[in-house]
């Protein structure tokens, strides 16, 4: 679900359409693919008779590849077959990433000429995926004999156990290449690849790295501190910290008893004066509509006080499990992917061991000889493109993780133990592998562990609140103590095992993300939230971008929930606990809730236009303790606030809070076209899209580039609809205009004047300026966008490997003239609810 993707043409932003029907619900049972139950106690004695291990063909082979011009049934002339069914991976093309001339590759190509028998030591080695592997026609490494454009199904899914190495697969149909690149496995073969060197690989054999004990603090994995957040905070933070559950019940508590006291003087008052005091229900009614979501988060983030134990652990040594490392990406820039994939296949973890796959969904050439020449480098990373046909769904993200997840079980060794999945733009640090595989192995039934998203190009101030600390650094974790940890769309790994049980990654969906990881839920399986820095990518660079980003993921969520029963009944959850349960109801409620607090935020500036109070009572003395309380329940909030948000930072905080505002009427608009109009009425189930036509794109971040100002705000306030915000913080700062000018009209008293203006539009603490900063921020930001430097800036490349990483500086959120706006009008109206607690005592 939480992917940062960058600008908006290089996020992993499918296309968008119709949504199909999320495959979570289909009739039939995805079967297990049981890696560590061999179906065959002896390799050859208990198989069937046509799949018999039958070595005499293969000597024929040797005498056929010792006379081939090329040395090698791994570097041999390109057939006929091969050029009719892919694209072949060359460094001819031109790039920016060209080697120089005489660069020696990392491999001896005359290792390949002779065969050599395997040795007792090797039948349980390394799967030889980056040394022992097929070579394309221009010697970098390609995946089998068909890449795009092959006659497969496309929606091929290890919807059975017939997806295993050895078995039929949806490319088994396939006309083969003269020289076959996987189905060599005799011990002379000249890939190193018997039948018994693979069994650690076969899905229907145990694993001897899997089978072994590991032990936390052994030679294997490494204890490296007692909590794996001990880098990102600490100290007196964590101190204060712990105080939330007391506080968070403190500042619920006191609201609660402000309500029913507002409840109990409206009532007295109507009693008194013999009317409905409609307007004073209206504006409790909108309290409480915008209170509820920080209500319900109270009552989540009261979990806290269980205490989370995930150690800092590092896995040691050569003896490591396999991983496949699927690389996703659709149309992104070619040199964004490429840093990705550098990074990936530059990681601290043995070479022979993991492989890097870019399943491209754009058909980029420039990446397709781009990857060329990076596995001259590095011969482990792989480039796949899928075939789509018109009018068949290829189910976007989802579809292309599983198409690379079927095909891995045709490449040599099969496939891995884990999967491992990065966007396009996400940087991973290197010792992102080493640091989450501790934590599956050490436990058998963790399918899914999953670290933080992070970002390099955050502007200063967070100005659209993109990015996700608040959730990082604050939600997960407390998730992840009650069991709930969320696969958050990039950086995971994956048991191979959970992903067979639940049928890979579920279709139809545009949170992905959130469905796989709450089908293993279902399932019974564990999650496991890592909170360390390992991988960094870039928020999108413009305002269509980012809206078209979060409708999409509360899209996904809501519609994941819808068709999981909101994980509070079914087949699917049936293995949940309470707290997970809970959990994938809470969220998606929020989500639809979006709704009514769009339509409640206008009962205020309505009532203000009208002149009506905001607070009825029956006497001063009614008055003066609803001030009391009201300033009572502040004070806690601002404390709870405070102390919640310190892990990820107070001005995060802040602008979370905020957000939650402005972005409510794009996510409620999108929710009633997905999910309440028919189509007949413009339903349907798609991110925000803009209307009419933007011409160009604004670039507002670019200071080279940007359109003027009048375009920026014409594009923002019509083609993406900030009119609704400036609608709504006009017509209230036209209604407390009216309003105060009616109570100096009419009083004449300053008594009687102050009392006008505070039961009114004054009420502390002033909760019409705090809404309407919020809704001001989209047109605060078409007329004056932070300014960001290239990305190349924010790297440190290395000028021998070119593999770039993001600057200490640029990892972390400057702080910028908004936050120090919102700060000062957050002090202004604590100041303003003190002073009227002070006079409630002196008048």
């Amino acid at each position: 679900m939480m992917g940062g993707h960058g600008r908006q043409q290089q996020g992993q932003d499918y296309p968008e359409g119709e949504m199909v029907e999320i495959d979570v619900l289909q009739g039939h049972h995805h079967p297990h693919q049981n890696q560590y139950q061999p179906p065959y106690q002896n390799n050859n004695q208990q198989m069937p008779q046509n799949q018999q291990y039958q070595q005499p063909q293969y000597q024929e082979q040797y005498q056929e590849y010792s006379q081939n011009p090329y040395g090698s049934p791994y570097q041999n002339e390109p057939t006929q077959s091969q050029e009719q069914f892919g694209r072949a991976l060359t460094n001819n093309a031109p790039s920016p990433y060209q080697q120089q001339e005489g660069f020696q590759p990392p491999y001896n190509q005359q290792q390949y000429q002779q065969p050599h028998a395997v040795s007792g030591d090797e039948l349980y080695g390394p799967p030889g995926w980056a040394n022992r592997h097929s070579i394309g026609m221009a010697g970098a490494p390609s995946i089998g004999p068909s890449i795009s454009g092959m006659d497969t199904p496309v929606e091929s899914r290890s919807a059975t156990p017939t997806l295993k190495s050895g078995a039929n697969t949806p490319f088994d149909h396939l006309a083969a290449p003269r020289h076959p690149w996987s189905t060599d496995s005799t011990p002379n073969s000249p890939m190193n690849q018997s039948h018994q060197s693979l069994q650690n690989l076969l899905p229907g054999q145990a694993s001897p790295v899997l089978a072994k004990e590991w032990v936390e603090g052994s030679d294997q994995i490494a204890r490296l501190h007692k909590r794996d957040d001990s880098d990102i905070w600490g100290g007196w933070k964590r101190h204060v910290f712990r105080m939330v559950p007391i506080l968070t019940i403190l500042a619920t508590g006191m609201y609660l008893v402000y309500l029913a006291l507002r409840i109990y003087c409206v009532i007295s008052a109507q009693q008194l004066a013999k009317e409905i005091y409609a307007q004073a229900w209206v504006f409790i009614a909108v309290e409480i509509t915008v209170a509820i979501p920080s209500i319900m988060h109270n009552i989540w983030t009261m979990w806290s006080m269980k205490k989370r134990l995930r150690p800092k652990l590092r896995l040691m040594g050569e003896d490591v499990p396999t991983v496949d490392v699927l690389l996703t990406c659709c149309g992104e820039e070619d040199d964004l992917v490429l840093d990705t994939a550098r990074a990936a296949c530059d990681v601290d973890y043995p070479r022979d061991r993991f492989r890097v796959i870019i399943c491209d969904d754009g058909k980029s050439e420039g990446l397709e000889s781009g990857i060329a020449a990076l596995a001259m480098t590095y011969p482990n990373v792989h480039y796949l493109c899928r075939p789509k046909y018109p009018g068949v769904p290829h189910h976007f993200k989802a579809g292309n993780l599983n198409y690379a997840l079927d095909f891995v079980h045709t490449m040599p060794g099969g496939a891995g133990q884990f999967m491992a999945a990065l966007d396009a733009d996400m940087i991973p640090e290197r010792d992102w592998l080493r640091a989450i595989l501790p934590h599956m192995l050490i436990d058998p039934k963790v399918a899914l562990a999953c670290p933080p998203q992070l970002f390099y190009n955050t502007p200063p101030s967070d100005p659209l609140a993109q990015s996700l600390d608040f959730f990082v650094h604050v939600i997960e974790p407390i998730k992840d103590a009650l069991g709930v940890a969320w696969c958050t769309g990039s950086g995971y790994c994956v048991r191979r095992e959970a992903l067979d049980e639940i049928g890979n990654f579920p279709l139809g969906s545009l949170a992905e993300d959130v469905a796989t990881s709450t089908l293993m839920l279902g399932k019974g399986w564990k999650t496991a939230y890592i909170h360390e820095p390992l991988q960094f990518g870039t928020v999108p660079e413009d305002y269509g971008g980012h809206l078209k980003q979060r409708t999409r993921w509360a899209i996904g969520t809501v519609d994941t929930s819808f068709k999981l029963n909101f994980c509070l009944y079914g087949e699917k959850v049936k293995q949940m606990t309470v707290a997970q349960r809970f959990s994938g109801f809470l969220y998606a409620t929020l989500s639809l809730y979006t709704i009514l607090l769009t339509l409640s935020m206008f009962a205020i500036p309505i009532i203000l236009v009208m002149g009506k109070p905001l607070v009825a009572y029956a006497n001063y003395e009614q008055l003066r303790w609803l001030i009391r309380a009201c300033f009572a329940a502040t004070l806690t909030n601002r404390l709870c606030e405070f102390a919640l948000f310190i892990p990820a930072g107070y001005h995060t905080g802040q602008r979370g809070s905020r957000y939650q505002l402005w972005m409510s009427p794009y996510i409620a608009l999108c929710i009633i076209r997905s999910f309440i109009l028919p189509t007949w009425l413009g339903g349907q189930t798609q991110a925000f899209k803009p209307t009419g036509s933007l011409g160009s794109a604004l670039n507002e971040r670019d200071p080279k580039t940007r359109k003027g100002m009048f375009r920026r705000l014409w594009g923002i306030l019509f083609n993406y609809m900030a009119i609704f915000h400036l609608a709504f913080v006009y017509l209230t700062l036209v209604g407390v205009v009216l309003t105060s000018y009616r109570c100096f009209y009419v009083n004449d008293e300053l008594r009687d004047i102050l009392m006008c203006l505070i039961t009114h539009a004054f009420w502390p603490p002033l909760t019409f300026i705090f809404i309407c900063s919020s809704l001001w921020t989209p047109i605060a930001y078409a007329i004056d966008p932070p300014n960001m430097p290239d990305r190349e800036q924010l790297l440190e490349r290395d000028p021998k490997t070119f593999v770039a990483h993001p600057t200490p500086q640029s990892k972390k959120i400057a702080f910028g003239g908004q936050a120090a706006w919102f700060e000062t009008e957050l002090t202004v109206t604590s100041a303003y609810t003190i002073l009227v607690f002070v006079l409630s005592f002196i008048y």
